[in-house]
């Protein structure tokens, strides 16, 4: 797809922009995971599904808020207010829309061509603690 204004960025619905910026989040992870060593696929797996939870991307919220500018904390404002998304079983109403305020901030930077800032909003998120095995 090619880069898009901001105009017609914003044009997306919130829950539409997190339908994209939930697979650019998780490709960016799995990418990471990936380059930081050569290991069995069960192994990716189990590394990838413990980082793209929500609760893991709800805490990742915290982690880059104070980054974010005016309009990146609007984006993530609107993600978060979303309305219509079901809330899967593992994870409360809270954290869920956390996480696809998340979803939504990277959807609309990705639209926008923005891989730059990307980047620096998921290293952070990368050096977070990974959440112990349950």
């Amino acid at each position: 797809m090619q880069t898009l204004t901001e105009k017609q960025v914003n044009a997306y619905s919130p829950l539409a922009l997190a339908f994209l910026g939930d697979s650019v989040y998780e490709c960016m992870m799995r990418s990471r995971i990936l380059g930081s060593a050569n290991m069995p696929n069960a192994k990716l797996h189990n590394l990838t599904i413990r980082r793209v939870c929500a609760e893991y991307q709800s805490a990742a919220v915290d982690v880059i808020l104070p980054m974010l500018t005016e309009q990146e904390q609007t984006v993530l404002r609107r993600g978060r207010n979303a309305t219509g998304n079901t809330v899967p079983k593992h994870a409360d109403v809270q954290t869920y829309r956390r996480a696809t305020a998340l979803e939504c901030l990277f959807g609309y930077l990705h639209l926008l061509g923005r891989q730059d800032r990307l980047e620096e909003l998921f290293a952070p998120i990368w050096n977070m603690e990974l959440p112990t095995e349950e």
